[in-house]
C-alpha cells in the first residue's frame, strides 16, 4: 500500500504493509551485519524453536513526526536493553544496544513517508522481535536467530481524546512468581488471548490480573502497566517481580516525580482498598495512557474519578508524555533519538 493511498485521520491498530523491514542473522556465535529488505515474509526451518518451545521475545515502540517536520524515535535504547533481558532468560543472543538503535533508526528512515503527519495523533510503529530459527527437535537452545525490525502506521489510539474505560478482575493467572511475567515473551500474551477475550464479551476494554500466590494485589492489566493517584496525590505502581518493566510507566514515573512534583511509590495494590485511589490508568506503548473509570471485582463495581471524564493528574500525565514524543515538550535525559 503506498503511502498516499493511507487515510492518516483514520488510521487504526492494524498491519499495513510497510516498504522495508530489518533483518539480522546469529549463526555459529556472531551476528551478521543485518540489512533492510523488501519481503514481508519469514523463511525459516520447521524446527525453529520459536514455532514449537516459544523460543521468542518482541518489543514494541514508535517514531513521531514533529511540528518542525523532524522525526522522533522514543527511548528506543530501553526497548534494547529490555529486549537484552529477554534473551537473557530464554538463552537468546543478546542484540547489542548501539545495533538495535541504529536498526530503528534504519527502518524508520527508509519509512519516513508512512510517518503520519504532526497533529494527526498517530505514529510509526516499530516491532523488533527476535525468534529461534535453524534445524531443531529437542527441548533446547535454538542454533540459529533471527532478529528483524518492521514498522506500521498506526492511529490515535484514543478517537475524539481520553475516554474512561471498564476492567473486570481476571479468575486467570497471568504470570507464575519466578516465571516470565518480567519479560516480553510471545508465550505471556498467548495465555492472555481467553481473559481477555472473555472479558470483552462482557463488553468491558480487558481483564485486570491479580498476583497469582494470594490475588489479592493488583499486577497488570492486559497488556499493560496498571497505576493509580491516591488521595494524597501519590502515584503508585504494583511493586511485583512478575511485572513486565515497561517503558512508558518508566517515564510516566519520571514525568510524575520531576513535572508534577507527586511521590512515585512501587508497592501493594490490594484490591479490596481501591478506595485509597482517586484515578487509575494502564499505560504502555499502544496507548499511552487508558484511563481506567471502573474495576469490576466479584459483582462488584469501583469507580475512580468519573465514567465520563478523566481525572487531571491523569490529563496532565497524558499531555505530558505525548508533548515529549512530539516534540512540543522539551526531553529529558537521552529520551529521544533523531532520524
Amino acid at each position: 500500500m503506498a503511502s498516499q493511498q493511507i487515510d492518516f485521520d483514520n488510521l487504526g491498530f492494524n498491519y499495513i504493509k510497510t516498504d522495508y523491514r530489518y533483518l539480522s542473522y546469529w549463526k555459529e556465535g556472531d551476528w551478521d551485519d543485518g540489512a533492510l529488505v523488501t519481503d514481508n515474509q519469514l523463511h525459516i526451518s520447521e524446527g525453529s524453536t520459536a514455532l514449537h518451545y516459544g523460543q521468542q521475545c518482541f518489543e514494541g515502540l514508535k517514531a513521531y513526526r514533529c511540528k518542525d517536520g523532524s522525526i522522533n524515535i522514543f527511548r528506543p535504547d530501553q526497548n534494547a536493553l529490555r529486549m537484552q533481558r529477554s534473551c537473557s532468560r530464554l538463552l537468546m543472543p543478546l542484540v547489542p544496544v548501539e545495533v538495535f538503535v541504529e536498526a530503528c533508526r534504519k527502518v524508520v528512515q527508509a519509512n519516513e513517508h508512512f510517518i503520519p503527519p504532526y497533529g494527526s495523533g498517530g505514529a510509526l510503529y516499530l516491532r523488533p522481535f527476535l525468534i529461534g530459527v535453524g534445524h531443531n527437535i529437542g527441548v533446547k537452545t535454538a542454533t540459529e536467530f533471527l532478529f528483524s525490525i518492521y514498522c506500521v502506521p498506526v492511529g490515535d489510539y484514543f478517537k475524539g481524546g481520553l475516554t474512561p474505560h471498564q476492567f473486570l478482575v481476571s479468575d486467570y493467572d497471568r504470570a507464575a512468581p519466578n516465571g516470565t511475567g518480567a519479560i516480553k515473551t510471545g508465550g505471556n500474551y498467548a495465555a492472555s488471548l481467553a481473559p481477555s477475550a472473555e472479558a470483552k464479551q462482557r463488553q468491558f476494554t480487558d481483564c485486570i490480573y491479580l498476583d497469582s500466590l494470594t490475588h489479592s494485589k493488583i499486577e497488570e492489566v492486559g497488556s499493560a502497566n496498571f497505576f493509580a493517584i491516591t488521595e494524597e496525590n501519590e502515584f503508585i505502581t504494583p511493586g511485583s517481580s512478575s511485572v513486565l518493566p515497561g517503558i512508558t510507566l518508566s517515564s510516566l514515573k519520571d514525568i510524575a516525580q520531576s513535572s508534577l512534583g507527586m511521590e512515585v511509590i512501587e508497592g501493594d495494590i490490594f484490591i479490596d482498598d481501591l478506595g485509597k485511589y482517586k484515578e487509575a490508568g494502564a499505560c504502555g506503548t499502544a496507548a499511552v495512557i487508558t484511563p481506567i473509570g471502573c474495576i469490576e471485582y466479584q459483582d462488584n463495581f469501583h469507580i475512580f474519578h468519573s465514567l465520563k471524564s478523566v481525572g487531571p493528574v491523569t490529563q496532565r500525565l497524558y499531555r505530558e508524555l505525548t508533548g515529549i514524543q512530539s516534540g512540543d515538550i522539551e526531553a529529558p535525559g537521552e529520551w529521544i533519538v533523531k532520524v
